[in-house]
């Protein structure tokens, strides 16, 4: 299912938080904050170096509240030729949300992201990988090409949706989000770095895609970054490994699906 020859497909993807959802909580706690901030002001930069240390490209999910406040750095991810996704507008739960309150979000974040980088994102991923009944629905309706939120398969798969439109989903897992794994398990470089690369392992054997979910903030901790570079570099030896950014991956989809 893959082009070119490949074998299985490893997608490198990034929640560029920053402080939205802190700042939607807790406004007045700084130190809070001060950990989203790390992200922009530190991160974020380093991770951009280190995909131009490896010619590769990333897709990053941005909310639109950061690329209102940060950006600079969110145009500098385009100019080096990543994706600008679409990951909220202050990293809402679209669980808890009317209809109404939803339909807002999604107007405010496409209206910030295409403010900023003068295109509208193609690509959407959920605010704590939560939907509301009404989610797919709104990705059809302001046109999206894909999601990348849900967690019931390892390749990448067409949803049907009203209006005979269709959206590709690109599935995720909690094992392969950083968050989940430093900031909640408390594992260590070394331990994330097993566990990432046993994924990729088996993927690549079984023909399936990874997509590994980062944040700036987390990985972009000086011996995490390091981590990351160590992965890449591991990946990279598998020569039919399709490493690509999550739009190219949902094109190649779509494009074979038409032709089912």
């Amino acid at each position: 299912m893959w082009p070119k020859g490949k074998v299985a497909a490893l997608i490198l993807t990034f929640d560029f938080d920053a402080e939205s959802a802190e700042y939607r909580k807790c406004p007045d706690k700084p130190v809070k904050l001060s950990k989203g901030i790390y992200g922009a002001k530190k991160g974020l930069p380093r991770i951009l170096d280190l995909l131009d240390k490896h010619q590769l490209k990333a897709t990053f999910f941005v909310c639109g509240w950061v690329a209102e406040k940060y950006p600079e750095i969110t145009k500098e991810i385009m100019k080096r030729g990543h994706e600008v996704a679409a990951h909220g507008y202050l990293h809402e739960n679209l669980s808890e949300l009317s209809y109404q309150e939803e339909e807002k979000v999604f107007h405010k974040m496409i209206t910030a992201i295409e403010s900023i980088c003068k295109t509208k994102p193609k690509g959407f991923r959920a605010p704590y990988w939560e939907f509301s009944k009404n989610t797919l629905n709104f990705l059809g309706k302001y046109e999206f090409l894909y999601d990348s939120s849900l967690m019931d398969d390892d390749v990448p798969y067409v949803i049907e949706l009203e209006g005979n439109k269709k959206i590709v989903e690109l599935p995720v897992e909690w094992v392969l989000d950083d968050w989940q794994l430093f900031e909640v398990h408390r594992k260590t470089p070394a331990q994330v770095y097993e566990t990432w690369i046993s994924e990729i392992d088996a993927a690549y054997e079984e023909g399936t895609l990874t997509v590994l979910t980062m944040h700036p903030q987390c990985i972009g901790r000086p011996s995490r970054i390091r981590l990351l570079d160590d992965l890449i570099v591991y990946a990279k030896r598998y020569k039919k490994l399709w490493i690509a950014k999550a739009i190219d991956v949902a094109k190649w989809v779509l494009s074979n699906n038409s032709k089912a």
